[in-house]
């Protein structure tokens, strides 16, 4: 090895050592940047904190969001989603679309009345003289629950039917023909067959052109009217389905309040509440201005924010609101269940963004420049 190879050999080996003693600096230096960071743990977790609150805390532009959201809800409240007021029977009749025209006058022919008798005539189902015990076990309600026509959901098959045949289908669907007795008023004439009441329905509508489908759709729309007037009576309509399981167990659970008028009331409550929540989240959303996933997050948080903190203060002031009047029509119960939702999964969302906001920019921290 001549002194040019050793002399190069050197300066490889210098250079070498020299990479290796700067490599070793910056390792114990990157060592010593981690041991500080661990050290000071505390405090810049806390500081991580403060910065998601200021990043997440309701700005003056959300503040309008916030007020414009609780202004909503509380005049849904009280201007379209209370409880209506309940009424007697007869008054609910008079005030039904062409009720003034109704009478009976059955001319009777099994399962095919006129359409003009079908249009001038109450519903059948509402027939009690001659039942003898075919419309018993009812309990309250009576007849709205032992005559399937008045089910919410099932009447619209059966109460359909009954009202184009001219019969009144029970709760055990057993069918009768319903016809008009000399005094003008309805009443059970004789036994008819429920196959038969479902079968010249659906002949109706399929095989005898217009006139049948006209029938059907007439004898719809009046099912559909006399059930809407039933709903806001004082005993109403049972819960769907059940009247056909155990017509005393419907009318129980409706004496204690489970009734077609309040669901419809709670789920119009709950509905029109979601659908203010949802048009206060799409608009506060158009205003994020940043496309990264994080401040989208952040922003949604705030989102998150407004619609909790109104649907509360709505929720809040309207139980005060039936404290203070004892006046149940008042109670937002469907906006209550929705306030309750929104503040178990809201709450859940803005701690997952939290967590990964903090953990996140403490990862990033502790990493450094060096990639792993």
């Amino acid at each position: 090895m001549n002194s040019d190879d050793f002399f190069k050999k050197k300066a490889k080996l210098d250079e070498s050592l020299g990479k290796t003693f700067e490599d070793l600096e910056k390792g114990y230096n990157e060592t010593v940047r981690v041991r500080n960071i661990v050290d000071n743990t505390r405090g810049i977790l806390d500081n991580l904190d403060n910065q998601f609150c200021q990043k997440t805390g309701l700005t003056k532009a959300d503040m309008v969001f916030l007020f414009t959201a609780i202004g909503l809800q509380i005049s849904r409240q009280y201007l379209l989603t209370k409880f209506p007021q309940r009424l007697d029977d007869q008054t609910a009749a008079n005030n039904t679309l062409g009720h003034e025209k109704e009478k009976s006058n059955r001319l009777h022919r099994y399962y095919q009345p006129s359409l003009d008798e079908i249009i001038t005539n109450p519903v059948p189902f509402d027939a009690n003289i001659g039942a003898n015990g075919a419309l018993s076990g009812g309990g309250k309600l009576g007849h709205r629950v032992t005559a399937i026509g008045h089910d919410p959901i099932l009447g619209l098959i059966f109460g359909t039917a009954n009202i184009a045949t001219s019969t009144l289908t029970t709760a055990i669907f057993k069918s009768y023909h319903i016809s008009t007795n000399e005094k003008k008023r309805d009443y059970f004439k004789s036994k008819a067959s429920t196959k038969l009441v479902l079968s010249h329905t659906l002949d109706k509508l399929i095989h005898q052109g217009i006139e049948g489908k006209t029938i059907i759709a007439t004898s719809i729309m009046k099912e559909i009217i006399h059930l809407k007037s039933d709903v806001n009576t004082k005993h109403s309509l049972p819960l769907p389905g059940i009247s056909a399981i155990n017509p005393k167990m419907a009318s129980k659970i409706a004496s204690y309040g489970f009734d077609m008028s309040n669901l419809s009331t709670v789920v119009k409550q709950s509905t029109y509440s979601i659908l203010i929540n949802s048009m206060i989240a799409m608009i506060h959303r158009m205003f994020c201005e940043s496309d990264k996933e994080i401040d989208i997050k952040l922003h949604e948080v705030r989102t998150r924010k407004i619609i909790s903190y109104s649907n509360l203060i709505a929720s809040s002031s309207n139980i005060a609101v039936v404290a203070a009047t004892q006046n149940m029509e008042f109670l937002d119960l469907g906006g209550l269940a929705v306030t309750i939702y929104r503040l178990i999964t809201d709450r859940k969302f803005i701690r997952d963004v939290k967590e990964e906001f903090i953990f996140g920019a403490y990862k990033n921290i502790v990493m450094g420049d060096y990639l792993i």
